[in-house]
C-alpha cells in the first residue's frame, strides 16, 4: 500500500472497515460487482437480506480471525510451540468457530420503552423474516432488577445487544457501559481522612468486612457461609462413591452421571459469590473514594484428608477467588479502587500490639489451641477476639505498613 505521507510502499494489516468492503465486493452482487465469486453468492442464496446483519456477521468473522492469528503469533513467540516434553502443541489455540449469536447494530431493533412502565413489561422489536418478507416481530422482556436499575440511570449507556440463542429460550445480551472516575491508590493514601475496607476470606465466615478511619474501625460485617459448605461437602462425598464405583467397573444401578451435581455445587458457589460480593459492594458504597482491601493470595494447596474433603477445600479455595473478583467489579462500577496487601502473618500477629499470638477454640469451657482456632489471644497484651476479626483488622496495618508491616532496614555485610 502507497504511505500518503511518504509516498512509499508499506506493509501493513487492512482495518477492519477496508477489509469489510473487500469481502462485500467478493461476496454480494450489485451494479459495480454484478459477478461475486462462484459458490459465494451471499445475494443469491439469501435475498433481501438486511445489509446491517450481513455487515455484522462478516465483522464477527473478521474479528475472530484476527484474533485467533493474534494468539497463534503470541503462543509461537512463547516457545510453547517447541517439542518439550513431548507436547509440541501444549496451549496452541485452536480454530475458531462460528456460533449463532449475532450482534444487533442500530436498525435491526428496538427496545420500546414505555413512561413509568416496568421493565417486565416492554417489549422488543426485532425485524425477522418470515417467508421471504421482512417484518417488525414483537418479543416479550424479563430482566433482572440490576439491568432495570443500569437502564434507568443516565450515567450507564447500552450498547448493540446480542443475540445468544439457547436450547430452550432466546436471550439478550444488553452491554452496559459506565465511565468509571477514580482516584490513583498513592493520591488516596495521601488523604488523612481516608476510609480503607478490608475484607478477610475464610470458609466459614465468608467474608469478614471491617471499614477503618482515623486509625479506628467504624464498622464490621460479617458475611457467613449459611450451612454452605457442609452441603457442599456432602455433594462431594456422593461425587467420590461413585466415582469409585464407576472405577471398579461395577456401577449402581438406575444411578445417574456426577454432571447434575456438579452443576449444582457451581450454581451454589455461584449465589452466594455474588451475595458476598455484593454485601463487599453495599459496604463500599457508604464509603464513597474509599479503597476496598484484599489480601494478596495466589497459591492455596490443599492437603491430606479424604478425596471428597480435598475437593470440597478446593472448591472453597476458587469460591474466595469468585468473592475477590466479584467484588472487584462491583466495586469499581462505583469508582472504587481495589488493592491486594501481603498476606504474611494477618492471621498469627495482634492487630492491637503486633505481637505474635496464638489462635484457640473453647470446647466445653476449655481453650484448644489449634491452626484454625476461632479465636484469637494475645500473650503480650491479653487481647482476645474472633481470629477473622483480628485478621481484617491487620489487613488495614499490611496496606498502611504498620506494626508487624513496617517496612525493615536491609542489613548490610
Amino acid at each position: 500500500m502507497v504511505s500518503l505521507r511518504t509516498g512509499e510502499m508499506e506493509e501493513h494489516l487492512l482495518s477492519a472497515h477496508k477489509l469489510l468492503t473487500w469481502a462485500e465486493e467478493q461476496t454480494v452482487e450489485t451494479h459495480d460487482h454484478p459477478e461475486p465469486l462462484p459458490g459465494w453468492n451471499f445475494t443469491g442464496r439469501f435475498p433481501d437480506f438486511p445489509y446491517l446483519y450481513r455487515r455484522s456477521v462478516i465483522k464477527d468473522a473478521i474479528g475472530k480471525v484476527r484474533g485467533y492469528l493474534s494468539m497463534l503469533a503470541t503462543w509461537h513467540v512463547s516457545g510453547k510451540s517447541g517439542n518439550r516434553k513431548g507436547k509440541g502443541k501444549k496451549g496452541k489455540p485452536g480454530l475458531p468457530g462460528s456460533a449463532d449469536h449475532p450482534t444487533l447494530y442500530h436498525g435491526t431493533f428496538q427496545l420500546e420503552v414505555g413512561n413509568g412502565e416496568p421493565v417486565r413489561d416492554r417489549f422488543v422489536r426485532l425485524k425477522v423474516c418470515r417467508g421471504g418478507q421482512w417484518v417488525w416481530a414483537h418479543y416479550p422482556v424479563q430482566a433482572s432488577r440490576y439491568f432495570q436499575q443500569r437502564l434507568a440511570d443516565p450515567s450507564w449507556a447500552t450498547k448493540s445487544p446480542t443475540l445468544v440463542a439457547r436450547a430452550k429460550y432466546v436471550a439478550f445480551h444488553f452491554p452496559q457501559v459506565k465511565v468509571i472516575k477514580a482516584r490513583k491508590v498513592v493520591e488516596s493514601k495521601r488523604d488523612p481522612g481516608l476510609v480503607t475496607v478490608a475484607v478477610n476470606l475464610n470458609v466459614k465466615q465468608l467474608a469478614v468486612i471491617t471499614a477503618r478511619q482515623h486509625g479506628q474501625i467504624e464498622k464490621t460485617v460479617f458475611v457467613r457461609d449459611g450451612g454452605l459448605d457442609q452441603h457442599r461437602y456432602r455433594h462431594l462425598t456422593r461425587v467420590g462413591k461413585k466415582q469409585k464405583q464407576w472405577q471398579s467397573g461395577k456401577p449402581v444401578k438406575g444411578e445417574q452421571s456426577n454432571q447434575q451435581l456438579w452443576h449444582h455445587i457451581r450454581r451454589q458457589n455461584r449465589d452466594v459469590a455474588h451475595k458476598a460480593a455484593r454485601a463487599i459492594a453495599q459496604i463500599c458504597a457508604q464509603y464513597p473514594g474509599s479503597v476496598l482491601l484484599f489480601e494478596r493470595l495466589r497459591k492455596m494447596r490443599r492437603k491430606g484428608g479424604s478425596k471428597s474433603r480435598r475437593l470440597n477445600r478446593k472448591q472453597a479455595n476458587q469460591l474466595r477467588g469468585q468473592i475477590n473478583r466479584l467484588a472487584r467489579e462491583k466495586a469499581y462500577a462505583q469508582g472504587i479502587v481495589t488493592v491486594e496487601v501481603n498476606p504474611h502473618g494477618t492471621s498469627q500477629y495482634c492487630s492491637r500490639c503486633g505481637a505474635r499470638g496464638e489462635r484457640f477454640s473453647l470446647q466445653g469451657g476449655r481453650r484448644h489451641k489449634g491452626r484454625g482456632g476461632k479465636l484469637f489471644w494475645c500473650p503480650v497484651c491479653q487481647y482476645e477476639v474472633q481470629a477473622d476479626f483480628n485478621a481484617s483488622a491487620n489487613v488495614h496495618h499490611s496496606f498502611y505498613q504498620e506494626v508487624h508491616w513496617q517496612p525493615r532496614l536491609k542489613r548490610s555485610g
